[in-house]
């Protein structure tokens, strides 16, 4: 239970302390017009997968049953922006130290959805399948619109 704790904890400082790096570095439009262009929305990107993470340490924190689906989320966001950068598909405008912090954290976070680590209970194939795709969304909505 304190590993549990401690983890979720991590998770939701690090996503703090990310997400109100990467929101004071976003140039909000001051014409409502701007907020019709896809353009931009790219630069939230960094922003969006730390609040993912701020929700995933959050469910595992307090939300047993939802915690695996929240988790592999993130997960999958965190991790397909670097593989999407470097296939090239897109230019991620996420920094190195928060890829590397978010890869790990990734990693971490499908370990602990996938197995039965704090009796969370196993994901589902279909909840899987629905994490991936919704973190495929994401990023593409975000980098690629």
């Amino acid at each position: 239970m304190k590993a549990r704790i401690c983890i979720a904890l991590g998770f939701v400082l690090i996503g703090l302390a990310l997400s109100i790096i990467f929101f004071s570095q976003i140039e909000l439009p001051i014409e409502w017009r701007m907020y019709l262009r896809a353009s931009t929305y790219d630069h939230f990107g960094p922003f969006v997968i730390s609040v993912e993470m701020v929700a995933a340490g959050t469910a595992l924190l307090f939300s047993r049953t939802k915690a695996n689906f929240a988790l592999a989320i993130f997960a999958f966001t965190a991790l397909l922006d670097p593989f999407f950068n470097l296939t090239g598909i897109f230019t991620s405008l996420v920094p190195t130290y928060a890829t590397l912090l978010f890869v790990v954290c990734a990693i971490l976070a499908l370990w602990i959805s996938f197995t039965n680590t704090f009796d969370t209970g196993r994901i589902k194939l279909l909840e899987v399948l629905k994490s991936f795709v919704l973190g495929t969304a994401i990023e593409l909505f975000i980098n690629y619109l």
